[in-house]
């Protein structure tokens, strides 16, 4: 079998578990039965909560109920309900690396199965992502997300599915939302339909320091995080912390900019203390914040 036939092979393969989503008013996004009876797709694809419906590959459209979504990572999880297609065949992103090829397969409604070749463009470790939610692994394609890729499946030349192909997380480029991660968040989804995060309710801008407080408190780094705004009510502000304040350290960890707090604030941080160092009118100013829950942000609209 030449390359253009095994290409063509594993296509049609992948291709048997992945759906068209109708959850926004244009063209549908992609998604991958994931579990039997459970689609995964791009949450951000996601604009109404009521009325989703799911073109399976044999021709079909179902109604479909959403389970949950998180953008954090950008994953959205929708249930049918007396469909039992084959889920995908998972593989692990990690063993991706730069210059590896990949198909992303997607499947856009009336046109059917359509695929894109490429490349792996970088890849890396743990990545968090703007929105605050975890990635098992950096992989970033060699370029953009033509429309209706969001939700698709990106597999390697064995045809194992690596991940989700996402548009939202890194503009301009398309990147890929791990298997291990749609696992972990699939599984929250499911059980609760949310993500818990931690919530300290303040808006930050990253600072240097200016050096006569890093001389005069003897830091060994030289920027921080401006407190300049706070939610009315929310944790730090009951807390005391003020606008003006500048974060650095978390439970005695430096803070040097938002990747530091959304580190400490993950799921089993919601209800604990945290330990505050800021500083205030140039001198060291500590307190403890007990850590909310952040809110839902519904990307229905």
């Amino acid at each position: 079998m030449d390359l253009s036939d095994s290409l063509a092979d594993i296509v049609g393969r992948v291709g048997r578990s992945v759906v068209a989503v109708h959850g926004r008013h244009r063209m549908p996004s992609s998604g991958v039965i994931w579990r039997i009876g459970v689609v995964v797709t791009a949450a951000h694809t996601i604009r109404r909560e009521d009325g989703i419906e799911v073109t399976l590959t044999d021709g079909r459209t179902v109604a479909a109920v959403l389970a949950g979504l998180d953008l954090g990572t950008d994953l959205a999880v929708l249930k049918l309900d007396g469909v039992d297609l084959d889920p995908i065949e998972s593989g692990d992103a990690r063993s991706l690396k730069p210059g590896h090829l990949a198909l992303a397969v997607a499947r856009v409604d009336e046109l059917g199965i359509s695929a894109d070749f490429g490349v792996i463009g970088s890849t890396g470790g743990l990545w968090r992502t703007w929105r605050g939610g975890q990635l098992d692994a950096f992989v970033r394609l060699d370029g953009g997300l033509r429309p209706g890729f969001s939700g698709a499946a990106l597999a390697d030349m064995r045809g194992q599915v690596m991940g989700i192909c996402t548009s939202a997380l890194m503009r301009g480029a398309g990147m890929v939302i791990p298997g291990m991660t749609v696992e972990r968040v699939t599984d929250e989804l499911l059980a609760k339909g949310r993500v818990s995060r931690g919530y300290l309710g303040v808006g930050t801008q990253q600072v240097n320091l200016p050096d006569a407080w890093v001389n005069k408190l003897n830091l060994p780094f030289k920027s921080g995080l401006l407190i300049n705004s706070l939610a009315p009510g929310g944790p730090a502000e009951q807390a005391g912390v003020l606008i003006g304040d500048v974060l650095i350290e978390l439970d005695g960890r430096p803070c040097r900019g938002m990747d530091d707090v959304h580190a400490a604030l993950g799921s089993s941080s919601i209800g604990q203390p945290l330990q505050i160092t800021s500083i205030r009118g140039g001198e060291r100013h500590a307190c403890s914040v007990a850590v909310g829950e952040r809110p839902q942000r519904n990307s229905c609209r």
